[in-house]
C-alpha cells in the first residue's frame, strides 16, 4: 500500500531542495511524478524554489477550497493521456498551507489511488503553533521524518521566529511569506525565549525559579 510521508523541518531546513531531488530520483529511473504547492505561497508563483537557486514549475496549485483529490485525478489522466504512462508520486511543497480536509485527500490519493504521496513543510509557525495542515499531517501521516538545520548558536532549530526590518515580531498574522519586508530565522528553543522574553504562544511568561527552602513543607506529604 502507498503512503503518505511528511517531512518537516524549521525554515532553512532545505525542504523544498529535498522535494526537488526526490523529484530527480524518480524521473532518473524513468519514472513521472506530479508537483503541487498551496497557491498562499506566493513566492516563486508557479515554482517551487529551493533557497539554493535551483527552481521547478509545479504541475498544479491548490486554492484554499481546492478538492485536492479532484485536481490530482485530473493532472493523473492528463498524464495518461498525453504520455501513454502512469504517475509514480505526488510531491507537495509547503504543505502547512493545506487544510486539514485537504490532507486527508493526501491520505485518500495515498491509499485509494495507490499514489506515494511526499508532503513538506514546517510545523509551527513565528508563534510556536502548529499550522492546521501541518498539525493534521502529523495526525494521520504513515511516516514523518524531520530535517534537521542548526540555529545561529550551533545547537538544532526547531522554531521559526520572524523579523520586520530586521527586528523579531512575536505577534501579527501566522501566514506571511518571507520577502522585502518579513524574513525568517530558525532558532534553537534556548535562542528563541532569549528573543521572546521567554513568552510562547501562549503568552504566559516563563515560571519562576523558587528557592525551595523558602517554600515550606508541601501541604500533600505535610
Amino acid at each position: 500500500m502507498a503512503k503518505l510521508y511528511f517531512r518537516y523541518g524549521a525554515m532553512n531546513s532545505g525542504k523544498s531542495t529535498a522535494l526537488l531531488q526526490a523529484a530527480y530520483n524518480y524521473e532518473e529511473r524513468g519514472q513521472r511524478v506530479i508537483l503541487a504547492k498551496p497557491r498562499i505561497d506566493t513566492k516563486g508563483d508557479q515554482t517551487i524554489v529551493s533557497r539554493l537557486g535551483v527552481t521547478r514549475p509545479v504541475d498544479f496549485t491548490i486554492d484554499l477550497t481546492d478538492d485536492v483529490y479532484t485536481l490530482f485525478q485530473r493532472q493523473r489522466a492528463a498524464v495518461l493521456r498525453d504520455e501513454e504512462r502512469d504517475v509514480s508520486c505526488l510531491l507537495v511543497d509547503e504543505a502547512q498551507f493545506l487544510t486539514p480536509e485537504q490532507v486527508d485527500d493526501l491520505l485518500r490519493i495515498a491509499i485509494r489511488e495507490g499514489i506515494p504521496v511526499l508532503a513538506y513543510g514546517i510545523r509551527t509557525d513565528f508563534q510556536t503553533v502548529a499550522f492546521p495542515g501541518s498539525r493534521r499531517l502529523l495526525e494521520i501521516a504513515h511516516s514523518l521524518e524531520e530535517l534537521k538545520t542548526i540555529c545561529r548558536c550551533g545547537r538544532k532549530a526547531v522554531f521559526n521566529g520572524r523579523t520586520v526590518d530586521g527586528r523579531f515580531v512575536f505577534a501579527g498574522d501566522q501566514v506571511a511569506i518571507d520577502g522585502v519586508d518579513v524574513a525568517y530565522e530558525s532558532l534553537c528553543g534556548a535562542c528563541y525565549l532569549d528573543e521572546s522574553g521567554d513568552t510562547l504562544a501562549s503568552g504566559r511568561r516563563a515560571p519562576v525559579a523558587l528557592d525551595p527552602e523558602t517554600l515550606g513543607p508541601d501541604p500533600d506529604f505535610a
